[in-house]
């Protein structure tokens, strides 16, 4: 994914487990916590790069036959971690032998 404040990760998408997601999140990195990066901003939103940081911009995923190979009730999602809507964008590199 590109920005600073945004995550790609794969979970079962239904309501309990992406709560779940979000609650250990904001236990890692809490937005109500003073952050460094505030100090240079101002703009609310230190805990969101602290957040992304920590799941990571980018996944790996198999592809077997052309066809992505994820679990029955596996997603890819991608999230955003900032204070306020973001457009994002999401870059695929495919590496393997045919």
């Amino acid at each position: 994914m590109v920005g600073s404040t945004g995550s790609l990760t794969t979970i079962e998408y239904e309501p309990g487990v992406v709560a779940d997601l979000k609650e250990a999140v904001n236990r890692l990195a809490p937005p109500d916590l003073p952050y460094a990066h505030e100090l240079a901003w101002h703009d609310g939103n230190g805990h969101s790069h602290v957040q992304a940081a920590l799941m990571g911009p980018s996944i790996t995923l198999p592809i077997r036959s052309g066809k992505l190979r994820l679990g029955t009730w596996q997603q890819v999602v991608a999230i955003n971690h900032d204070n306020h809507p973001r457009k994002r964008s999401i870059e695929v590199t495919i590496i393997g032998v045919r």
